[in-house]
């Protein structure tokens, strides 16, 4: 993500205050942003510029930055909207330029923004803006009848007294609808002592909203994921949903505001004015504005707990050096069979029809254990869509009754269906259906869950809430920054990667990482890091920022397989002479257990300064050293296989199982228990402390103790605890 070049003091101050971090360090990132880096290549190479700012600091950084620079923006674009009307004062500039949000500054500028025509519009058109002033000035002497009598005008559509002073009025209901003072304190009002009202169009409709069909809440209480529970629901047309304000408390301050300066005579038309002012724009105009917000707030919400569940769900441990067999299920088309071994090659192929209209069970059976025999399978891959609960009880049968060594895994199929269909899967497999297609997907998403998971479009993996009804490209910056974060982070092997994969790498794009994949193809494996420069559009810049996260196991040079970026290279090898240690020695795993215990008993400081290098870089570089071709994600505990299986019938109050988080939403967490419907464990059974968010216990992937506490068989409903099963 590219900044707008600008000024880099100007925000500095303000953001080093927001985010209590050093005003220089913040400087100096923002200017390594400007410069056309990567946040992974900044987090990651260039700590002692930043403060060892990490990633999620650096994102916030990215988006308050660009939020700042807009709203300048916007400052410019309306004084100089302003001047040109001749309407700027130097008051007027001032707040403009002090308004810290966007909105403050578009309240400032709505009376003199052009706009369409309005009962205010067509009483100025008439001549009637001076009554209307009149009205409000606290000297005036004459009654309303005798101000209006002289404005009067057939000719400009002005015929009666009536007509002059319903036109004077409108204009004052304007004035207060543009008064940025009394916006924001109906807003704050609002936000204060506001409360959403919703009510069921039909009572006796069957909705999964029926908990609001009747239901209020104050603004300030009201959680994320109910707001967006709301908004569906009054899409789908369920819900009649509203904001109701505290109106006599708002309409008691603009009297104080106004008519402690409106003379006797027209306190009556003014308050009249005033108050439809309020009823027919202002209230409507901040109710709308407080629903977008509400739905801005909440989206941000589940954005955010979609990228935590994606990020948790890119990073599990992947099952390495295994044959796994993916079975695709369903009932009439059949259940697809993919057999790939521990590098994701694929095998053998097939198809099985145990279940209706078919029913070939013993055929299918057969079949499957004579792959199982075949080939060196260990563990079967089944999705966990149309027809996942028969197949698994057909699999585990057959295992029990065979005493075969396998096991077996429930994998989420979501998305397999998107990648089947997708460009990416017709180049991997264009001799397969596109049925065969996800039953690879299904084995390899569990082999290697990030190489399989970037293929696929993020808002299809279906580990969020209410993903779909947020906004699309928020959601997909967000989803897109979480990838890149995954795939930065665990590094890639530049000779087995897919273009998918390599796109994701900071400095890389969509057309250099197909050209990585072209190069390889024709001039074979890389040796060396440095020969990417050799890639057509791959330059030196896309090279610095992407060196440090692409791997080669079996190059020329052992630091290829590290984290180690190439500008640092010098810096290891000088602290591998000053060890007595040799690059080739990081191949040597007798001299690598040696190397460890040398660099465990370095002095970080000293050897820092000794190496003119800053000791984040070295600290980096010894952890390197020590694991050369390590996968951050083989120390995360493995998944749950399983041999045998469990129905929701089984199930009984007090049982205590085993499960694997599946999802992690606002109210509490889904358990993947072995059964077909995932069991929910609500925020309040998490744990014995009280917590705010689920996130702070539990993660997607996670393995967990749970109790059953009830099953409602007839809703397929499971409800678990956590409660004392530490």
């Amino acid at each position: 993500m590219i900044i707008a070049r600008g000024e880099y003091m100007v925000h500095a101050e303000q953001l080093a205050k927001e985010l209590n971090w050093p005003q220089e360090k913040i400087k100096r990132t923002i200017e390594l942003l400007d410069e056309g880096n990567t946040i992974p290549f900044i987090a990651r190479y260039r700590k002692e510029m930043t403060g060892v700012m990490d990633e999620t600091l650096l994102r916030k950084l990215v988006d308050r930055l660009n939020y700042l620079r807009n709203l300048d923006k916007r400052k410019e674009e309306i004084i100089n909207s302003i001047q040109e009307q001749d309407k700027l004062t130097p008051e007027l500039e001032e707040a403009i330029r002090k308004a810290q949000i966007l909105q403050e500054v578009e309240d400032l500028y709505l009376p003199f923004k052009p706009k369409r025509k309005t009962r205010a519009s067509v009483a100025k058109e008439k001549g009637l803006e001076p009554l209307a002033l009149a009205f409000l000035d606290p000297n005036i002497k004459k009654n309303p009848e005798e101000l209006a009598s002289a404005f009067i005008n057939e000719e400009l559509g002005v015929a009666n007294l009536a007509e002059a002073i319903k036109g004077a009025q409108d204009i004052i209901a304007e004035i207060l609808a543009e008064d940025a003072q009394i916006r924001k304190l109906v807003r704050n009002l609002m936000w204060q002592e506001g409360i959403i009202i919703s009510k069921a169009q039909d009572k006796e409709a069957v909705t999964p909203y029926e908990m609001y069909y009747d239901y209020q809440e104050a603004l300030k209480n009201l959680p994320p994921h109910r707001i967006l529970a709301l908004n569906r629901g009054a899409k789908e047309k369920v819900l009649q949903v509203k904001l109701q304000e505290p109106e006599e408390k708002i309409i008691a301050l603009i009297e104080e505001k106004y008519m402690s300066k409106v003379a006797v005579s027209c306190q009556e038309q003014v308050l009249e004015a005033l108050k439809d002012g309020y009823k027919r724009l202002v209230s409507p105009q901040i109710e709308r504005e407080v629903r977008n917000e509400l739905t801005s707030i909440a989206e941000e919400q589940a954005i955010k707990v979609f990228a935590k569940n994606l990020y948790n769900l890119l990073l599990q441990a992947p099952v390495k050096d295994k044959w796994i067999l993916g079975v695709d299920p369903a009932y009439r088309t059949g259940c697809k069979l993919a057999v790939i071994d521990e590098t994701g090659k694929v095998h053998d192929i097939g198809v099985i029809y145990p279940h209706p209209p078919q029913k070939q069970t013993k055929e299918a059976q057969d079949k499957l254990e004579k792959l199982i025999n075949k080939w060196p399978i260990e563990i079967i891959a089944i999705g966990n869509g149309t027809a996942s609960r028969e197949t698994e009880l057909l699999i585990a049968d057959l295992i029990q009754e065979k005493d075969l060594p396998v096991q077996y895994i429930i994998v989420s199929e979501a998305g397999a269906s998107v990648y089947s269909a997708s460009k990416i899967a017709k180049e991997e497999f264009p001799e397969y259906d596109l049925s065969l297609r996800s039953a690879v997907s299904i084995a390899r998403r569990l082999q290697d869950p990030l190489a399989e998971l970037v293929k696929i479009e993020p808002k299809a993996i279906g580990v969020g809430q209410y993903q779909h009804d947020v906004d699309g490209k928020k959601l997909d910056e967000a989803l897109t920054g979480v990838i890149e974060s995954c795939v930065n982070l665990v590094g890639v092997d530049l000779n087995t990667a897919s273009s998918a994969l390599l796109e994701n790498i900071a400095g890389l794009t969509k057309s250099t990482a197909q050209g990585i994949v072209k190069y390889r193809e024709e001039k074979g494996m890389f040796k060396k890091r440095e020969e990417l420069l050799q890639v057509p559009r791959l330059g030196p810049k896309a090279f610095e920022q992407c060196a440090g996260f692409i791997r080669i196991s079996q190059g020329d040079n052992p630091l290829d397989n590290t984290p180690v970026h190439p500008e640092s290279y010098s810096v290891a090898q000088a602290l591998l002479e000053e060890l007595g240690f040799t690059l080739e020695d990081l191949n040597n795993r007798e001299r690598l257990n040696e190397l460890r215990q040398g660099l465990q008993q370095l002095d970080l400081k000293t050897t820092a300064q000794e190496l003119a290098v800053g000791e984040p870089t070295l600290k980096d570089i010894v952890e390197a050293l020590k694991k050369p071709g390590r996968d951050p994600r083989e120390e995360l505990p493995p998944p749950l296989f399983r041999r045998d299986v469990l129905t929701l019938e089984d199930l009984k109050p007090e049982m205590e199982l085993e499960g694997t988080i599946s999802n992690v939403v606002d109210f509490g967490a889904f358990v993947d228990i072995g059964v077909k419907q995932a069991g929910l464990v609500h925020i309040s059974q998490l744990g014995e402390r009280y917590i705010k968010h689920p996130m702070e216990v539990v993660a997607v992937g996670d393995i967990v103790k749970v109790k059953v506490l009830d099953v409602d068989l007839t809703r397929g409903r499971i409800s678990l605890t956590m409660r004392g099963m530490n």
